[in-house]
């Protein structure tokens, strides 16, 4: 009964003269009533593609691709996430081919890897922390004896070409450590400088080797002046730095691989006679698998036989199991605990849930949120600044000193100090994190905006049924208001013209009449009056089945019968939803239906109070049912009778008094208001939780998802902004101090080798704090 108005689920467009106002309780709303309808879908020709770009070692070396892409003809957008080494790009393939972008990253001295991304993420991640330490280990432990030298003035008693040997030592160990342990920095450095660009590379390689040549010609002079051992410790310490951030990020990415391994490896298939335990890849859908107690479900399918209860934790975040018998669907990788089911596969590979939640959850973590674009624009013009800031420096404390050993101390700190890294990994490492706890709790953000969406929210807007309601209606009333007519035979008449709709309402009258083992009858010429009712031909009869309002503006009216009108207000008094049918333009009955409240709806909403956010439902319904509904959920303001397309005009209204709204609706019949609302959640299914509407999916139709939703966001938002601030602070702070502002008034002049230990922990830092996320109670708190 996808037709009638008290509980729509699909949307319609209607012109203005065929839509019913719509009515409230609660304050009046202001603002034009416009039809709003989902955003026009993209053009055809515009196609989406990911890769991995290997080499990057900064947010300098990630904005350099971005643009680069962004520079090729019939290239819409593009992302270049640095955390995640992924590219994400949007383009019209009749003006550009993959390989075009892939060429444009290899010129600038990166590669592409085209692996698939969760395998190659696990793969290139293992390989770099095991690369990132073994040379930090090899650069710390040669570097050390040679700093040891230094700053103890260890003597030898020979000498080589009139140079102490002690000091040859301290030469070689610290050469070898900056040119061929500090080999990547130089490498890139020269690549850059190949484009006339420049990245943290850039800065570390200079600063190296100002150390290390001046030094060299200070020793070929005699003089004993000499910065070897620091250029080497500053390569060690950043490339123990570089070992900690790859391990962090790690830590940070952790929640697609966990997600994968969830998966099952084998599967119990029966064909024929034969039980064959199969790889998961072979399985196809149609097949009939066994899955025995304490085993993972291996596909998504459908119980065909036995009856288990299932624990479905790693897709809703809830840890009750849910009981399956025949005909309910299952999905891969829950968890069969106490019976053994069959069940035919119904999606296998890349169209299981999981292959949804893991792609969707990949997808969030190469976009990035809006606030991130600030830190990206100060990254692409950073290293030059710093590059020009440290040549200052350098200058003015030669004219100053006259010492050119006392002038490159400053120098090369400003430039070792100095690093993008953290302000490139402030942002995508909290939202990496923050999709990751959400998969986790069955909330799928969708990208970084959505997180940054819900970090203030003033208003939500449910939507009744299915959100708040359970969304399963069942036949509990049955009122005959013609002579001669059973309440059986009303229960017939109805269910055999509502046997030809899909609506919930619909199929719970069939359910009812097939309960009682009624026989229906056939009927010709079927209609559907948008969001209002049906009509249909049985017998000689006309019959027209849907709201009362729907069947007085046909002219079929109850004000000939007092018990009639009383026992409808007694039903919609109870929350029940009240279906008219009528026979010949007469009353001939009512059907009481009831849609019940979540168990966790009026929790949810007292919980949305208590931080400050107000609540209010939409319906369909009619008046007294909604409020009914609201008053048992502790809701002060409800629409009631909206038709679907005015979802979005209510919100629009809202927004149009100032106010940041959410919507919460099923994703499908309340795509325009998902759309037009501030922050669109949707409420999905276990074979639903794609819906490309909305910005957050919640898997499991939960109300307290809700809450935790917005208090994830709010958590990953706050997070993103610390990490923003200290990422801000530490180089505002520290180029100042490297460059020797502090000396005139405390004689201190900060040591490259403490910068370069500065620089190398500023972005473990950031990521240590985005990492530490998990560990943090989520609570939505007064903003």
């Amino acid at each position: 009964m996808a037709d009638h108005d008290h509980m729509n689920m699909q949307d319609h467009e209607a012109s203005p003269e065929q839509k019913a106002p719509y009515q409230q309780t609660g304050p009046a709303l202001s603002g034009n009533q416009s039809v709003q309808t989902a955003p026009s879908a993209q053009p055809a020709q515009l196609k989406k593609t990911t890769f991995s770009i290997s080499g990057m070692h900064c947010a300098s070396c990630s904005a350099r691709n971005e643009r680069s892409l962004k520079k090729l003809p019939g290239v819409a957008s593009a992302s270049v996430n640095y955390a995640t080494g992924m590219a994400a790009v949007e383009y019209d393939e009749r003006l550009v081919s993959e390989k075009q972008m892939h060429e444009a990253v290899v010129k600038n001295g990166y590669k592409v890897l085209t692996e698939e991304y969760a395998k190659h993420n696990k793969e290139e991640a293992i390989k770099e922390l095991s690369r990132s330490k073994r040379n930090a280990i090899i650069a710390l432990g040669i570097s050390a004896p040679a700093l040891f030298i230094a700053m103890a003035g260890i003597t030898s008693p020979w000498t080589f070409l009139g140079i102490n040997t002690a000091l040859w030592i301290v030469a070689v160990l610290s050469t070898f450590v900056i040119l061929v342990m500090g080999w990547q920095f130089h490498i890139g450095m020269f690549r850059m400088l190949r484009m006339l660009s420049a990245n943290m590379d850039t800065l570390i390689s200079i600063g190296t080797l100002a150390a290390l040549i001046y030094s060299s010609v200070a020793l070929a002079f005699g003089s004993k002046d000499l910065y070897f051992e620091t250029g080497a410790v500053i390569t060690a310490l950043i490339l123990l730095g570089k070992y900690f951030e790859a391990k962090s990020k790690g830590q940070a990415s952790e929640a697609i691989e966990k997600l994968l391994q969830l998966g099952a490896k084998t599967a119990r298939v029966i064909r024929g006679e034969e039980e064959l335990e199969l790889p998961i890849e072979q399985v196809k859908e149609g097949d009939i698998l066994l899955v025995k107690p304490g085993e993972k479900i291996p596909v998504d399918g459908k119980v065909t036989e036995g009856r288990s209860s299932v624990d479905e934790s790693m897709l809703t975040g809830e840890s009750m199991p849910v009981t399956k018998q025949k005909g309910d669907d299952v999905f891969g990788a829950t968890i069969n605990l106490n019976g053994a089911i069959y069940l035919k596969a119904t999606k296998v590979g890349e169209n299981t849930v999981l292959a949804q939640i893991v792609k969707m959850v990949s997808e969030a973590q190469t976009q990035k949120a809006p606030i991130q674009k600030l830190a990206d624009r100060i990254s692409g013009i950073f290293v030059p600044i710093v590059i020009i800031i440290a040549m200052i420096s350098g200058v003015v404390w030669f004219i100053f000193t006259g010492d050119i050993g006392r002038s490159i101390i400053p120098a090369v700190a400003v430039l070792v100090i100095a690093c993008p890294c953290s302000l490139g990994l402030a942002t995508p490492t909290a939202i990496m994190v923050g999709t990751g706890m959400g998969a986790k709790r069955g909330i799928l953000i969708k990208n970084g905006e959505a997180l940054e969406k819900g970090k203030k929210i003033d208003v939500i807007v449910f939507d009744k049924t299915g959100t708040l309601t359970e969304g399963k209606p069942k036949v509990t009333d049955i009122i005959s208001l013609a002579k001669g007519m059973s309440a059986d035979e009303v229960l017939r008449i109805c269910a055999s013209v509502e046997k030809l709709s899909e609506h919930p309402l619909a199929q719970a009258v069939v359910k009812s009449a097939a309960e009682k083992g009624l026989t229906l009858k056939q009927v010709k010429g079927f209609s559907s009056s948008a969001g209002k009712g049906v009509r249909a031909k049985l017998g000689k009869n006309t019959i027209l089945i849907g709201s009362i309002r729907h069947l007085q503006e046909a002219g079929i009216t109850l004000a000939k019968s007092p018990e009639a009108q009383q026992r409808m207000g007694e039903l919609e008094n109870q929350a029940k939803t009240v279906i008219g049918i009528a026979v010949d333009k007469k009353f001939a009955g009512l059907i009481g239906i009831a849609d019940t409240l979540k168990a966790d709806a009026k929790e949810a909403i007292a919980r949305l109070y208590v931080a400050g956010i107000r609540s209010i439902m939409i319906s369909g319904d009619n008046k007294r049912t909604a409020d009914a509904i609201a008053r048992q959920a502790g809701i002060a303001q409800v629409f009631a009778e909206v038709l679907p397309q005015d979802k979005a005009n209510i919100v629009k209204d809202l927004q149009s008094q100032g106010l940041r709204v959410a919507f919460v609706g099923d994703g499908i019949n309340d795509a325009p208001a998902l759309a037009q609302s501030n922050l669109g959640v949707a409420m999905g299914t276990g074979t639903d939780i794609a819906i490309e509407t909305g910005d957050i999916v919640l898997v499991q139709g939960n109300p307290l998802k809700v809450v935790e939703a917005l208090a994830l966001s709010r958590r990953t938002f706050k997070t993103i902004k610390q990490n923003l601030f200290w990422a801000f602070f530490y180089n505002v702070m520290g180029i100042p101090i490297a460059a020797g502002v502090l000396y005139p008034f405390t004689g201190w002049l900060l040591s490259p080798i403490i910068a370069g230990g500065a620089m190398a922990f500023s972005s473990v830092s950031v990521v240590t704090n985005s990492v530490l996320m998990k560990r943090r109670k989520l609570v939505l708190k007064k903003s």
